[in-house]
């Protein structure tokens, strides 16, 4: 049963490097921007500065989306914190901590 899985696998990964070999002239750009790259008129203006520019700009997009959401997230917290009286703890004491009812002795002090 191991040899089939093992087989029908191994044939599903050649066939698919096969498509991707076949079809990758097919698939290598858009035939106008393959084109307007190949023939570079000057008519047509700078088009691999149009293509340089807007690859930037795809880039940069994940980064400024996330630095605006982490900014945004920074500054509720900011003012969530500075609206809190300044005498209230934000949470309950930490586990293991040993914090109890009992007054804690001092060093100079004695038991009886």
């Amino acid at each position: 049963m191991k040899l089939r899985q093992l087989f029908t696998r191994a044939l599903t990964l050649c066939i698919a490097l096969v498509l991707v070999l076949v079809l990758a002239a097919a698939i290598d750009a858009c035939p106008m921007c393959k084109v307007a790259l190949a023939s570079h008129d000057e008519a047509q203006g700078d088009v691999i500065g149009g293509f340089f520019w807007s690859i930037l700009f795809m880039l940069s997009m994940p980064f400024a989306i996330l630095g605006t959401f982490s900014g945004y997230m920074y500054l509720l917290v900011r003012r969530a914190r500075a609206e809190q009286p300044t005498g209230q703890t934000s949470a309950a004491p930490a586990r293991g901590t040993g914090a109890s009812t009992t007054p804690q002795m001092s060093h100079g002090e004695q038991t009886a």
